[in-house]
């Protein structure tokens, strides 16, 4: 535990809690909480602040747990969580935060990204071809889907047409499309809750490319509610683009088959 790790640091260093918080500039009553375990994962730039005054030079690579994403993980579970948390996360974590959770994800694997690139870029092709205002964006780019505090989520691929949403730190409100490409750790995720996040904020259309299956279910949110599901071997009309664009999985095969299980 974080608190077990400073405590013993300042217990060797023979440290007051009040000296701590001196020199620190935390405040006594955040320290007493952490330390005590009230706080069981304290915010990144606090916990940054203790460990500069607690530990040596020495102590870098042992006791900086809070930067390697294993030791992230002690966020899962324990908000409600705020965007002001999810900024303080280390920059080599990746997570998104829906309804004040942290959920915290894996590398994508190499069919993973494949997909997404081949995908945006027909989306980006279709677009220039049209002389279209659009924009094709791929993760990492935070979406704040809700404009609220405790939501923000990073779709593997997403087509912005108002550009008056693109703010600094990625796009504020809901983007026109969202594709979602599973793998083992997103995929409930991507069907269940993710499916009702983006179709309450006002995504007008929404694809889950199943890797496991092999299908690929769409939703075009602003005209019905009922999933289209198609395969590998489909074209599959993009309906922001009323149909004048489609995506042939069937020309993807043999780069996907190549790739070892």
């Amino acid at each position: 535990m974080i608190s077990d790790i400073l405590k013993r640091k300042k217990e060797e260093k023979g440290m007051t809690t009040e000296a701590l918080s001196r020199l620190s500039g935390v405040p006594l009553g955040t320290i007493n909480k952490i330390l005590n375990g009230e706080t069981r994962s304290p915010r990144y730039d606090t916990l940054m602040a203790l460990e500069k005054v607690l530990l040596d030079k020495k102590d870098t690579d042992e006791y900086l747990v809070i930067r390697d994403s294993q030791a992230a993980l002690e966020y899962q579970g324990c908000g409600p969580y705020t965007i002001e948390d999810y900024r303080a996360l280390p920059q080599e974590v990746r997570a998104e935060l829906i309804d004040g959770e942290l959920i915290f994800m894996e590398a994508p694997g190499t069919a993973h990204q494949i997909l997404v690139m081949k995908i945006a870029f027909l989306l980006e092709l279709f677009i220039r071809e049209n002389k279209g205002e659009c924009l094709v964006l791929p993760a990492p780019l935070d979406v704040q889907l809700d404009c609220d505090d405790k939501t923000l989520v990073q779709p593997d691929i997403v087509v912005l047409c108002k550009k008056e949403k693109l703010v600094k730190e990625g796009i504020y409100g809901a983007p026109d499309m969202v594709i979602e490409v599973t793998s083992p750790s997103t995929r409930r995720m991507d069907f269940a809750k993710k499916m009702v996040k983006y179709d309450n904020a006002g995504v007008r259309e929404y694809w889950i490319v199943d890797l496991q299956k092999k299908k690929v279910v769409t939703y075009h949110l602003e005209e019905d509610p009922m999933p289209s599901l198609y395969t590998f071997r489909d074209k599959i009309p993009v309906q922001i683009f009323d149909e004048k664009l489609e995506i042939d999985f069937a020309g993807f095969a043999d780069v996907l088959e190549s790739i070892p299980e």
